[in-house]
């Protein structure tokens, strides 16, 4: 019954009331089965499958093979069998195979392993959380499907409700990791609040999400700030932080994450035409509603839009 409701929630579950928190969980609101009933599925794409080049050679014949680094949940991780790849990527990749007429294929690999992979053509695409850089495109091509945000989480109770531009964290402690997008944008935040005469925010570090999240329980800092898929994950497991806002990882543009694939292989367009294809047909928004991940859509899929910047 809760796992059905939560359907029904969608992504206003983050502000429930907290007496609901009390009696859900993780398990409740995301589907780590590998069966996983409730996973989109779409018809063919007649016109992605026209757009796809002639000469291309999949990697294995009549699959769509896709490398996915099983980071956690909501975005890829293994199932409650420890074998098969569940998540908010998972489907999508699933979606895109679907309408382009092949099987999915999944395989899980490292982070760092993805790029020397799909160079050597051990898999067509890559669709694992990978954001559009002018670095990565230069070697890539690259098809949009998600919006790279960051999460502002708080304690479910904290007075702190909504930010949304650097004058709301004016005075604020936030821990973030060293060395990450998220410093590099609080740091301007904290200039734009000084030279507007507010109070510059307070970063502290911390190496992990556990270290983070003990540090904001303590009330040692106000805030956490990380990539927003985590903390919805987090939010449900432990039932005591809430989202009060999110943030571009572009700030202050946009910064997308999106398909990769080999520069120059000519599947870019044609991935690009059938994502969008999904958003006009709703199955985009069912794949992000089911993970809740909502606030990440995009109004279209864009091939090679600009990227962050090298430097």
């Amino acid at each position: 019954m809760i796992q059905n409701l939560s359907r029904l929630i969608g992504v206003g579950l983050l502000s429930l009331p907290l007496h609901v928190y009390d009696v859900m969980a993780a398990d409740d609101i995301f589907d780590l089965s590998p069966e996983q009933s409730g996973r989109i599925r779409v018809e063919t794409d007649t016109a992605a499958i026209a757009a796809l080049p002639k000469d291309f050679k999949f990697a294995n014949s009549g699959k769509f093979t896709v490398a996915v680094s099983t980071g956690g949940p909501p975005l890829a991780t293994y199932a409650t069998d420890a074998k098969t790849v569940v998540g908010a990527d998972p489907d999508y990749a699933l979606a895109i195979a679907d309408s382009i007429g092949l099987e999915l294929e999944l395989v899980p690999v490292a982070w760092a392993d993805w790029p020397l992979g799909l160079v050597s053509g051990k898999y067509d695409a890559v669709i694992s959380n990978v954001g559009v850089t002018e670095l990565r495109k230069k070697k890539f091509d690259f098809s949009t499907y998600r919006q790279g945000l960051h999460g502002f989480f708080v304690k479910a109770d904290s007075a702190i409700q909504d930010i949304r531009e650097p004058k709301d964290a004016a005075g604020l402690r936030i821990t973030v990791g060293a060395s990450t997008n998220q410093e590099r944008i609080l740091l301007k935040w904290s200039e734009e609040n000084i030279a507007a005469g507010l109070k510059p925010i307070e970063l502290q570090y911390h190496d992990d999400d556990a270290a983070r999240i003990i540090a904001l329980q303590s009330g040692r800092v106000d805030v956490i700030v990380q990539p927003h898929a985590q903390l919805v994950y987090i939010a449900a497991r432990d039932r005591n932080i809430r989202r009060a806002g999110t943030l571009s990882a572009g700030w202050p543009e946009r910064s997308d994450v999106a398909i990769t694939t080999r520069k120059g292989s000519g599947l870019a367009d044609p991935l690009t035409l059938a994502t969008n294809d999904l958003i006009k047909s709703g199955a985009y928004a069912k794949i992000l509603e089911r993970w809740h991940l909502s606030e990440e859509a995009l109004p279209e899929s864009e091939t090679n839009p600009p990227g962050l910047p090298e430097n």
